[in-house]
């Protein structure tokens, strides 16, 4: 299942870049969660959290960001901004990419400002 979700981050990492993004960090790990990817879309830091849902029996992948993940993610974005003083001033956002369907033709959906941290 790891090399899947690894699968999965590298192509949304390569979509994005292909839209003008720019990758700061992949798999940025703390003991409050993970950041699957990091990037730069201009001058704003964009935190992106990578989904896959073969089936959409317990709905669909975006629908699988809860607000515990939510959570988790906005506390380990502020950890990674904390590591990285030179991009602490920058606008930053919380954008999901999610994927559904069978892996070889998974339909992309990319959610942009997908929630903000409180």
């Amino acid at each position: 299942m790891r090399d899947t979700g690894a699968a999965f981050e590298q192509r949304a990492s390569a979509e994005l870049e292909r839209a003008g993004l720019k990758l700061l960090a992949r798999n940025y790990t703390t003991r409050h969660g993970e950041l699957d990817l990091v990037m730069l879309d201009g001058d704003t830091v964009v935190f992106v959290e990578v989904r896959y849902r073969a089936r959409a029996g317990h709905g669909d992948a975006l629908a699988s960001v809860t607000r515990g993940k939510r959570d988790k993610l906005v506390r380990t974005a502020q950890l990674w901004l904390a590591t990285h003083p030179q991009h602490a001033q920058r606008p930053c956002r919380f954008d999901v990419v999610s994927y559904d369907g069978q892996a070889a033709d998974a339909r992309m959906q990319w959610l942009r400002a997908a929630f903000e941290a409180d």
